[in-house]
């Protein structure tokens, strides 16, 4: 649910904001402007990290997921409302800077309660696998968000910009009612009550986790950084090339956001399985190395403006280069911190990560390309990923590893190995 409010914005970012909240922007300004919009939300997150991350470890995450989703549902469907610029000038794009922030609080404290929920939960040999199954809901809410957005954009064009984009935003009511229903039936895991009875009286949850893991904080937030910048380089920079500057059908990129995402559905658990059996680290350290590399490969492809060269690009850096690191990503991040600071660190580092990698990666390739053509954007896609390969090289291996204090268990180069022990 939150992740389809969430991407949903980025896909609006590129293709509708502009016109309606920054019309006296110009082009490519408007699509700065648009674009800066989608970072602050990702400023936001860590806040919303550190908020709901507290309350995760001090109340459960049951709590958080619930509160969560109702701030997302609500400020996504109020973003459906708003009107534009042409009806109330300035004040249109301050409340839409103003519902993006509250979007990013929201999903800031929600994924990481919801990896500690579902990797707590799991057997110690099928974490990944389990974790892998949390991604999928990125991929089902882009699918989701994109493809509602693909039938709107099918409107004539006046149609789609005086009300048809608005549908999918309005539609985030009626998730959020259902999301409700089935977050009222979970229970808190057994990891989490363990921790919780007979624990002595801590600090904040927020100033233990600093204490106790300032490593595994920079390590995590490293390992989200190639996932992140390659994801939203792809599903929203490349939008905005696609359509404004190589003059291709929005409905191609569209297309191939909808045919990688469908294809994460298989790949992320078997990524987040495979871990399992070889640990987190080598996969990680691969996937991050690709990601590298296939900047290089990817925007070469995408310039052919051919709609099959350019779906076979999103193909090989979303399935082959991030999946391997997207798929392990919960498991990863969750073992590596404490039973009772766990929602607290893996929400900060993900979204301290997240602000970091993707924030504002549509903003600074937009700015770039602006500047020099593709090149500094691919070198830029490339050094960011880059960072999140040396924080995979400097990565403990934990697959196996048993809950209670994470830092107690010596770090293995071999995950099969720790694998084995968790048995």
């Amino acid at each position: 649910m939150e992740w389809y409010d969430f991407f949903l914005y980025g896909t609006a970012a590129a293709l509708v904001f502009n016109r309606l909240f920054f019309p006296e922007a110009g082009e490519l300004g408007g699509v700065l402007a648009s674009f800066a919009t989608l970072g602050v939300g990702f400023v936001a997150r860590p806040f919303g990290g550190v908020i709901f991350g507290h309350l995760g470890d001090k109340f459960g995450r049951k709590f958080t997921l619930i509160t969560t989703l109702l701030i997302m549902g609500i400020s996504t469907a109020l973003i459906g409302a708003l009107p534009t610029a042409a009806s109330i000038g300035v004040w249109a794009p301050v409340l839409l800077v103003v519902l993006r922030v509250i979007q990013g609080i929201a999903v800031g404290g929600e994924w990481g309660s919801a990896a500690a929920m579902i990797v707590e939960s799991a057997p110690p040999r099928r974490r990944g696998l389990f974790g892998g199954w949390l991604q999928i809901s990125g991929g089902v809410g882009t699918l989701l968000s994109t493809g509602v957005f693909s039938l709107v954009s099918l409107l004539p064009d006046d149609q789609f910009l005086a009300w048809g984009w608005r549908v999918p935003f309005l539609l985030s009511l009626v998730l959020c009612i259902t999301g409700l229903i089935m977050r009222r039936t979970l229970k808190e895991t057994e990891v989490f009550q363990a921790a919780q009875e007979g624990a002595p009286k801590k600090k904040s949850p927020v100033i233990e986790v600093f204490k106790r893991h300032p490593k595994e904080l920079l390590i995590a937030a490293g390992l989200r950084l190639p996932e992140s910048v390659t994801y939203y380089i792809v599903t929203v920079f490349t939008l905005f090339y696609t359509e404004s500057i190589l003059g291709m059908d929005r409905q191609v990129a569209l297309t191939s956001t909808l045919v990688v995402v469908t294809l994460a559905i298989v790949t992320l658990p078997f990524f987040g399985s495979l871990s399992d059996r070889v640990g987190r680290r080598p996969l990680y350290l691969g996937g991050a190395i690709l990601s590298v590399i296939l900047p290089f490969i990817f925007f070469p492809m995408v310039e052919t403006a051919s709609p099959v060269l350019v779906l076979l690009a999103f193909i090989l850096i979303i399935n082959i280069g991030r999946d391997p690191q997207y798929g392990p990503q919960p498991s990863y991040l969750a073992e590596l911190f404490d039973d009772d600071v766990r929602t607290t660190g893996v929400n900060v580092a993900a979204q301290v990560g997240g602000v970091i990698g993707g924030g504002f990666a549509p903003f600074i390739a937009t700015a770039l390309y602006g500047w020099g053509g593709l090149m500094p954007v691919t070198i830029y896609v490339a050094a960011v990923c880059a960072l999140g390969a040396l924080a995979a090289y400097f990565a403990p291996e934990t697959a196996g590893r048993p809950f209670g204090k994470a830092t107690e268990v010596a770090p293995a180069s071999d995950g099969r190995a720790l694998a084995a022990e968790g048995a």
